[in-house]
Parts: C-alpha cells; sequence; structure tokens
C-alpha cells in the first residue's frame, strides 16, 4: 500500500485541505488506437489524474541456459526439489507457510459470521 499524503486535517477552524500539492501522473496519449479513442482516453487522464507512485527499482534478471547447454548444478539430481526421484522433496527448497487449517484458525477470531467456525471444523475432521 503506497501512502500518497501523510498529513491530516484539523477540526472545524483549524480545517485545511489535504489533497492538495500531490504530484500526480503526466497524461499520456496512446497513439495506435481506433479513431476517436486515444482522445478519448487522453481526455479521461486529464479529468481524473492519477497521483505519482514512487518506482519499484528492478532486480536484473538471471543469464538463460539453453536446453543443450550443461547443466549449472552437476552435484544435484534432476528430480532435486520433486517429491520423487533423488534427492530432497519439494519441502526442501519451498518455503513452508501456515496450513490451511491455521489460517482458517486465525481468521475464527476477526469472523462474526460463524463461517469460519463451521469451514474449520469440516475441515478438522
Amino acid at each position: 500500500m503506497t501512502i500518497i499524503n501523510e498529513k491530516v486535517s484539523g477540526i472545524g477552524s483549524m480545517s485545511e485541505r489535504t489533497d492538495l500539492n500531490v504530484s500526480q501522473q503526466p497524461a499520456r496519449y496512446i497513439s495506435g488506437l481506433p479513431q476517436g479513442q486515444g482522445e478519448a482516453t487522453y481526455n479521461q487522464q486529464t479529468a481524473a489524474p492519477m497521483a505519482e507512485v514512487e518506482q519499484v527499482p528492478q532486480r536484473p534478471l538471471k543469464p538463460v541456459v539453453g536446453i543443450n547447454e550443461p547443466t549449472q548444478f552437476p552435484n544435484e539430481p534432476i528430480s532435486f526439489g520433486a517429491d520423487w526421484g533423488d534427492g530432497p522433496g519439494l519441502r526442501a527448497v519451498v518455503n513452508q507457510g501456515p496450513s490451511l487449517l491455521q489460517t482458517v484458525e486465525k481468521a475464527m477470531q476477526y469472523d462474526n459470521t460463524g463461517l469460519m467456525e463451521f469451514l474449520y471444523n469440516r475441515l478438522n475432521k
């Protein structure tokens, strides 16, 4: 979740606008659309401008290894990470989170409809 504006308005005579001075993304014309649609899209962008968000830095991609290239992991069997064959299974390579039963049990604390309790009882048979 991105916080656009952290300023909080006061009460009554102490109140002031908090939606001003928020940087916005510039409207962009998209060429190559059917006739009239590019202008309509541009007009929509200017009518309701979107707040600017910070850019997330991109991680560099690992080089792609061709199918005929030698393995980069010669000490691992081909079934490494699979629940069959030699080597450790899936649990060794995938971070296991809470089980579905544990998740439903936690959700029961916040559910006032009784649905989570019903689901928990069905799963816990």
